[in-house]
C-alpha cells in the first residue's frame, strides 16, 4: 500500500514537472522565435546594435504611451487640428477601423498617436503606439494586444487610415528595431507624408526591451494602389 502511494506521489510529481516545462515553453517559445526571425531578415529588420546598452526606464508602464521613449518627442508646432481621433485599418493583421487617440496615454483603451508628430495626409511622421502581448493572444479587437503580430508586416503591405473623412493608403516601406532612448525614430521628415507603427519587443516579454518600428510612406492620390 505504501509503495502505491509512493508510486502516485512520483507519477504526480513527474506530470506537475512536465506541465512546468510546457508553461514556460508556451510563455518563452513566442519569445525565442521573434528573435530569430529578427536575424532571419535582418536586411530590413536590425536589432539593436549590441553595444547599445539597453535599460528599461524606471516605474515604466507598458500601457502608458509617455513612458515608451526616454525624453519623449522633440517640441513641434504643427497644425492645430480639432480632431481628436481617427481610424486605421491594416488587412493583414486583420486590423479593422481600430481607433487612434490623438496625443492620447492609455494604450489599453485606444492606439496613441504620439504628440508633436504629424497628422496623417501631412507632410512629416505620424507616429502611432500600439500594446502587443504574447503573439498567441492576439486579438485585433483588444488593445491590449493589438499590434501582438505587427513584426509580421512586410514591405509592400497596406494601411488605410481614415482622417477627418478622407481615406490615406500607405505602404509599408522598412522596419527595424531601437532602443528606448533613441528618439530619432519620432523626427519629422517634410519631404512626404510618413506612417510609423510602434510596438515593444519582444511581444510578450516582460521588460519589454526594445521599439520595433515600422515605417510606411503615403501612396499618392490617383495611383492604382491608392484608389477607394
Amino acid at each position: 500500500m505504501a509503495k502505491n502511494r509512493k508510486n502516485i506521489i512520483r507519477i504526480l510529481a513527474v506530470i506537475s514537472g512536465l506541465s512546468g516545462v510546457v508553461i514556460l515553453a508556451y510563455i518563452f517559445l513566442p519569445i525565442l522565435n521573434y528573435d530569430l526571425n529578427s536575424l532571419k531578415y535582418a536586411s530590413y529588420l536590425s536589432p539593436v546594435p549590441n553595444n547599445t546598452p539597453v535599460v528599461p526606464a524606471k516605474n515604466f508602464n507598458s500601457t502608458k504611451a509617455s513612458t515608451w521613449f526616454t525624453g519623449g518627442a522633440q517640441s513641434r508646432d504643427f497644425e492645430a487640428t480639432s480632431i481628436s481621433y481617427y481610424n486605421i485599418t491594416i488587412p493583414k493583421l486583420k486590423i479593422d477601423s481600430a481607433v487612434v487617440s490623438i496625443g492620447g496615454e492609455d494604450l489599453s483603451k485606444s492606439l496613441i498617436q504620439y504628440p508633436g508628430t504629424a497628422m496623417p495626409g501631412k507632410n512629416g511622421n505620424a507616429v502611432i503606439f500600439g500594446h502587443s502581448i504574447l503573439p498567441q493572444f492576439y486579438n485585433p479587437k483588444d488593445y491590449l494586444a493589438i499590434f501582438s503580430t505587427l513584426p509580421s508586416l512586410e514591405p509592400g503591405d497596406e494601411v488605410t487610415v481614415n482622417y477627418d473623412g478622407v481615406l490615406y493608403q500607405y505602404k509599408i516601406e522598412n522596419k527595424f528595431e531601437v532602443s528606448p532612448t533613441d528618439l530619432q525614430v519620432l523626427e519629422q521628415d517634410p519631404s512626404d507624408s510618413f506612417l510609423t507603427l510602434v510596438t515593444c519587443v519582444p511581444p510578450g516579454h516582460p521588460l519589454k526591451p526594445r521599439r520595433l518600428i515600422v515605417r510606411a510612406r503615403l501612396v499618392p492620390f490617383g495611383s492604382k494602389t491608392n484608389s477607394f
